[in-house]
């Protein structure tokens, strides 16, 4: 079975990510992609200044939480040489997972059993920053989920192999500039299989291969259930 349709299958039995309600009023969604004038005229290389124009965009919104960018062609990778040059060949922009907005310090929470796959410090400039991978297993299909932009004391903590229960709190949301300098969220992504890959896995893709890395990564909100990403 694919695994978007084992999701789907599943979805009552999935608890959330984060300790909050993801469908609440306060949530909404952010755009970060070129139609958004906010974001394409910003300097975001300041991360201080970039996590002011997040604050705003949520104040604007009258929310606390944004949420968003699944497969969403993004002008805020820019920031980074990370992703690619852009010229010489096609940088790196469309976004693989969601990212959920919210303060430093908020727990992550495993939203099934789960394993430790394996743990690295993505330490580059634009990058996870601290990241877990779990490994997971439904009706003996196993398949993985990434977390990105930790906080380091959590995640130092933790070691491969160790178990997890459902709804446990193994990390949380990193401050910048640990969590690969970004303004405070949580990168959530889904993959079917590793490709060999350990304590990372490319959240960011070229615009070309969409097709290819849609079928890797599907939709996170098979897990997440958020009306405001539907």
């Amino acid at each position: 079975m694919p695994l978007p349709a084992l999701l789907l299958r599943h979805q009552a039995e999935f608890g959330p990510v984060l300790p909050l309600d993801l469908n609440a009023a306060t949530v909404t969604r952010l755009d970060f992609s070129a139609t958004n004038p906010t974001v394409l005229n910003a300097d975001l290389r300041d991360t201080a200044a970039f996590n002011e124009l997040v604050d705003t965009m949520l104040a604007a919104a009258g929310a606390t939480v944004g949420v968003g960018g699944y497969l969403e062609n993004r002008v805020i990778y820019r920031r980074s040489p990370h992703f690619g040059p852009g010229a010489a060949e096609e940088a790196r922009s469309l976004h693989l997972g969601v990212d959920v907005w919210v303060p430093a310090g908020t727990p992550v929470l495993a939203p099934l059993s789960a394993t430790i796959h394996s743990l690295a410090d993505n330490d580059n400039f634009g990058d996870y920053g601290p990241t877990v991978i779990l490994q997971h297993e439904l009706e003996g299909t196993v398949f993985y989920s990434l977390y990105g932009h930790l906080g380091r004391a959590e995640w130092r903590a933790l070691h491969v192999g160790q178990q997890l229960a459902k709804g446990e709190a193994f990390a949380t949301v990193g401050p910048f500039p640990e969590n690969g300098d970004w303004p405070p969220h949580l990168h959530f992504q889904l993959m079917a299989d590793m490709q060999g890959r350990v304590g990372d896995f490319p959240g960011v893709a070229r615009p070309s291969e969409q097709k290819i890395w849609a079928t890797q990564c599907p939709d996170p909100n098979l897990v997440l259930q958020s009306d405001h990403l539907v």
